[in-house]
């Protein structure tokens, strides 16, 4: 008896599925909720690039924080020295008001002993001879007049006491006011070290590896920039030499204003000689801090902040820098990228809270950021961008 069931097409049914654009959508639909499952633990996860980014973000704000530490700590120093000497004021004011005070009081006894306060009628009367009453008048037109000038003295010295009291007053409420945003500064700059170093944590070994290539990258263009920099400071020194060999030898002298392998515009004087020596003494203190850690708030000997570096440094040339890169960047001269000589000063981003040290061919020393050393880089280590500005400071 033959079969009414109807013989099977070849090939139209793939592992349960009847057709077979019913069997690649499906394959499709799998693989793509495969890819969907795979990638779902990673979607709230920053790319690379971006945990770059945002570290290099927290490392800046920390940065700009320090500063505004700095600062606050410096003017909570002169604040507190201004408050002990206002306080040692008042003392010494308060010691002689007590003195005049003490010698009104003796007048008063005296007057009750001579009886000062009694009519001339009385006083006459109860005089021995007339000499008496005429010595007794002498003696009490003296002492009035002593009198009159202590009482002076006491409205005096109680008044200016009065005033120095209330200076100190007001210094003692600044100075509160300085210590709070000195804590508040300190706090932001914790904070900011805390998320960088949370977010490097969680990093795989992988990551790191990107990272350091990424950064490693940065670093060889930096590199490539500062040559270029250096080839174009070395052909502007050339031509301005020869042009002051010819100047020379037209006039028949030396021109006027040629410094010691220095350079300059109509803009920008050239670094004299003075400078130049005090340059070298800023650099060689400057190259011996290599290797020494950052440290936030740090003035040396054994760690530095950014600004706490150039300043030691220059101030071992003789040269007395301002303590924040907010008040060093006014501390000078500016002069262009192309003109900067050893011993400038490199200010960094548009809130000016990196500095370092030029030293020639495109490179600085300069106390770089938390976990990292003193040491010579690139000017461009951020990028052409990040530059602020050149200062000369001597």
């Amino acid at each position: 008896m033959a079969s009414h069931r109807k013989s099977r097409t070849p090939g139209a049914r793939v592992a349960g599925i009847r057709t077979p654009a019913l069997a690649t959508a499906a394959l499709t639909s799998v693989a793509l909720l495969s890819q969907t499952a795979d990638a779902a633990p990673g979607d709230d996860r920053p790319s690379l690039e971006e945990v770059e980014k945002k570290v290099g973000d927290l490392y800046r704000q920390a940065e700009s924080a320090t500063e505004k530490y700095n600062a606050a700590k410096e003017k909570t120093t002169k604040q507190r020295k201004q408050v002990d000497t206002l306080l040692d004021d008042v003392a010494q004011r308060t010691q002689k008001l007590n003195e005049a005070r003490a010698e009104l009081g003796s007048y008063a006894a005296a007057q009750y002993r001579t009886g000062a306060g009694m009519p001339d009628t009385a006083t006459f009367l109860l005089a021995q001879t007339p000499q008496d009453v005429f010595d007794q008048r002498q003696v009490l037109d003296r002492m009035t007049g002593r009198q009159k000038a202590a009482v002076d003295d006491y409205v005096i010295q109680q008044t200016e006491t009065m005033k120095k009291r209330q200076e100190a007053t007001e210094s003692l409420r600044t100075l509160t006011e300085t210590q709070g945003d000195l804590k508040t500064a300190k706090a932001t700059v914790q904070k900011k070290l805390a998320d960088a170093r949370e977010l490097l944590s969680e990093l795989t070994a992988e990551e790191k590896a990107r990272l350091a290539a990424i950064e490693k990258r940065k670093q060889q263009e930096a590199a490539r920039k500062a040559a270029e920099l250096a080839r174009k400071q070395a052909a502007q020194e050339q031509a301005e030499q020869q042009e002051r060999e010819e100047a020379a030898q037209q006039g028949g002298g030396s021109s006027e204003g040629s410094g010691s392998g220095s350079t300059g515009s109509a803009d920008t004087p050239p670094a004299d000689s003075s400078y130049a020596a005090k340059a070298e003494k800023a650099l060689a203190f400057a190259r011996a801090q290599i290797g020494k850690p950052y440290v936030w708030g740090a003035t040396g000997p054994g760690s530095y902040d950014c600004s706490g570096l150039t300043q030691a440094a220059w101030k071992a040339a003789g040269v007395s820098l301002p303590r924040t890169t907010y008040d060093q960047v006014d501390a000078g001269t500016t002069v262009p990228v192309s003109q900067a000589q050893p011993g400038d000063l490199v200010f960094f981003y548009d809130d000016v809270t990196h500095v370092g040290l030029y030293i020639g061919n495109g490179m600085m020393i300069h106390a770089p950021k938390p976990g990292a050393y003193v040491r010579e880089e690139s000017v461009y280590y951020d990028g052409e961008s990040a530059i602020h500005s050149i200062v000369r400071p001597a």
